[in-house]
């Protein structure tokens, strides 16, 4: 359905170099990080990847092929005033090849990604570092498409069961949600970034007809009360308490260096305000501005991705 799409949404595909990607989780949870895009004008899917040693956005989107893609930050695009999309589609997971995989990403995450010439490893230092570098592929199949031109304004919306919506809002059956989990909040130093180093961040749901809803928010985190609060949601996101995920994260113009986390917990209604009560904070791979911080950001994580990456060699056979 993308060759039917505005230029303008189809360039955001093209250009953007960081989506963020909801898959969702045996138990309902949501779960969102940036990655990058791999789109060509007209194309009928779009692609993400995953490193062999962190396959679990490859693992969920498997078990559950109802996934979302959200176009919000525009950093390093070269897009002037771009709309914020919203993609939710059906993926499928492609590692038949990892070699050729392996290959393809090589090629196409240098041309897309210049900036990431400066932390290229030795090729002789790349075969400890293959848990990164052979990638799981998966493509998105678009089934709804929405686009916000203003954060105050109704969404378009385009369907692959019809033909343009101009509500905004689907008519799919319900499937599934996750009620708020509830229990003891868990506060991380890293929350009081919200709303200071991250004035905004992606904030992602499962709506009841299974396919995860993902939009970018104002946040503020209030320590005092153990809650992130929302402000101002766009217009038209279907927000309701339940299972819910943070996602902040930044990256420069050229994509050197990047900052990422993730928080989970539960999306709540209070004095008719929404709040994020936090659960659980993930942290992602990050590359800090000097090789020597690089290395000790993700050292450990480097060694539990290696082991990863062995036994999902060994299931292969």
């Amino acid at each position: 359905m993308t060759a039917s799409l505005p230029p303008d949404v189809q360039a955001v595909f093209d250009r953007f170099i960081t989506t963020e990607l909801t898959t969702v989780n045996r138990a309902g949870q949501p779960i969102t990080w940036p990655v990058t895009p791999y789109y060509r004008p007209a194309a009928p899917c779009i692609d993400v990847t995953t490193g062999l040693g962190y396959p679990k956005k490859a693992d969920d989107a498997r078990a559950n092929p109802l996934v979302a893609l959200l176009f919000s930050d525009p950093t390093g695009s070269g897009v002037t005033d771009p709309p914020m999309v919203l993609v939710q589609g059906s993926a499928e997971v492609d590692d038949r090849d990892l070699e050729a995989n392996r290959r393809r990403y090589a090629a196409e995450s240098l041309e897309k990604l210049p900036g990431l010439r400066k932390l290229e490893p030795p090729e002789a230092l790349k075969r400890f570092l293959s848990w990164y570098y052979t990638r799981i592929y998966i493509h998105i199949r678009p089934e709804r498409v929405y686009i916000w031109r203003s954060p105050d304004a109704e969404p378009e919306l385009f369907d692959t069961h019809m033909e343009e919506v101009r509500s905004g809002h689907s008519e799919e059956p319900a499937r599934f949600h996750a009620d708020p989990e509830g229990g003891r909040t868990a506060w991380h130093p890293r929350l009081n970034e919200l709303g200071t180093t991250y004035p905004t961040a992606a904030l992602s749901i499962v709506c009841p007809d299974g396919f995860p809803f993902a939009v970018r928010v104002k946040v503020r985190a209030h320590e005092a009360d153990r809650q992130v609060r929302i402000d101002d949601p766009p217009a038209g996101a279907p927000l309701q308490p339940g299972l819910a995920c943070l996602t902040a994260h930044s990256h420069d113009p050229s994509f050197g260096t990047m900052q990422n986390f993730q928080v989970r917990g539960d999306l709540v209604l209070r004095d008719n305000i929404w709040a994020l009560i936090p659960h659980k904070l993930v942290g992602g791979l990050e590359a800090p501005p000097s090789r020597l911080a690089l290395i000790r950001a993700n050292a450990g994580k480097a060694v539990r991705f290696r082991r990863t990456a062995k036994r999902e060699l060994a299931r292969r056979g």
